[in-house]
């Protein structure tokens, strides 16, 4: 599943992430494109402390893809 969050920052990334981590299944992915700023830092430390993995992040200029598969 991808989620689309260009245009939006924070808190609202790791919001929207939170809601929509939970409709994708357990193993599966959420892929985000953003393009705050301190979206990567930000989405990687609520993965972590949620419980679930980030498996991978590219930054293509201003925007950032971050994968995060949900663990539990």
């Amino acid at each position: 599943m991808e989620l689309d969050l260009r245009g939006l920052y924070c808190p609202i990334p790791v919001f929207r992430a939170r809601e929509e981590i939970s409709n994708v299944g357990v193993g599966e992915e959420l892929v985000i494109v953003a393009d705050d700023p301190a979206a990567e830092e930000d989405l990687r430390r609520w993965a972590k402390r949620a419980g679930h993995e980030v498996t991978g992040s590219q930054k293509e200029g201003d925007e950032l893809t971050i994968r995060i598969r949900r663990m539990r």
